[in-house]
């Protein structure tokens, strides 16, 4: 069987961060192309023997070409998945208004949709004209709370193969575990929500409110709710039930997120926990740690040379 040849179409809001995806799949192997002509991208990819020359082409498509339709976008899409020599797939990459409005005032650039107008119409206007393609989308991304090594991670989980579009970018399923406090809201990419906040809070005890669930104390203190053993134990229970369901479906990866009220202790503790349960159990997992995260960027941004604890970890 001769491997079919992968085309990712790349989508997305201006300032999503569209550019650092096609950089992401360029550094795993793809030939990318940004914004060319829909009718070049059909004719370079069906070219007689390119199969031997490229064997997987990312192509950004937004808003900023000449003439862009939506529908012309899906209609091509189409075509391409009836090759049977091709392996085609949109991704579409996304960010909530307020952090784009944020990263353009940060960058001082205009929006390519309001250029002598206000940022918040061209987010508006582009968020309607491209909701068809975040509809259609095979993998969405959202870059809201995502740093740019987790961008990267997520197109290698994705995207990381040899270039055998017939065979997953990693044996299995790649799991991502996120902790995470309710207050800032869900995050979007999750498939399953845990809450923990019914278990006892350490916030509520002065010495163990500045620690987090990185810490052995605090894990102790969490796993000695009365109720922490029973909960964990139908937790990992049902996930070992869905994973192998999911990996059935055609997933890819999974993303599992657990909350409490700061996101600081006991969803970072079961988080921990479960990272090792699964690993045990032969799943690929990643952790993140988002209240963590912002924390630790406050800091590096108060005083660059204060250290903090780290909040993501490799695959396991």
């Amino acid at each position: 069987m001769i491997p079919r040849q992968r085309v990712v179409l790349v989508s997305g809001l201006s300032g999503a961060g569209k550019a650092s995806t096609l950089h992401a799949l360029e550094d795993i192997g793809f030939e990318a192309i940004d914004n060319p002509p829909l009718a070049f991208v059909e004719e370079l990819v069906a070219r007689p023997g390119l199969s031997d020359e490229i064997r997987q082409i990312a192509v950004g498509i937004d808003a900023r070409s000449r003439g862009f339709k939506p529908e012309e976008v899906l209609a091509a899409l189409r075509r391409l998945q009836q090759n049977p020599a091709l392996h085609a797939e949109l991704l579409f990459v996304w960010a909530d208004e307020g952090t784009l409005q944020r990263r353009y005032t940060e960058t001082r650039r205009r929006h390519p949709l309001s250029p002598s107008g206000s940022v918040q119409d061209g987010i508006a206007s582009e968020q309607r004209l491209t909701a068809p393609l975040r509809e259609a989308a095979d993998l969405v991304i959202d870059t809201s709370e995502l740093a740019l090594s987790g961008l990267r991670h997520l197109v290698e989980q994705r995207y990381g193969s040899a270039g055998d579009a017939d065979r997953p970018a990693s044996p299995g399923l790649s799991v991502a575990l996120i902790s995470f406090g309710y207050p800032s809201g869900l995050p979007r990419e999750a498939d399953v929500v845990m809450d923990a906040r019914f278990l006892r809070n350490p916030h509520y005890d002065p010495v163990l409110r500045p620690r987090t669930g990185l810490d052995p104390v605090v894990v102790a203190y969490v796993e000695a709710d009365p109720v922490f053993a029973e909960f964990y134990g139908r937790l990992a229970d049902m996930l070992l039930l869905l994973l192998p369901r999911f990996r059935q479906e055609g997933k890819k990866y999974a993303t599992i997120a657990i909350g409490c009220t700061g996101g600081r202790h006991r969803s970072v503790a079961i988080v921990e926990k479960l990272a090792a349960t699964l690993s045990e159990a032969g799943w690929r997992v990643s952790i993140t740690h988002r209240e963590l995260a912002r924390e630790r960027a406050a800091i590096k941004a108060s005083d660059p040379d204060k250290q903090a604890a780290p909040v993501e970890k490799a695959d396991t």
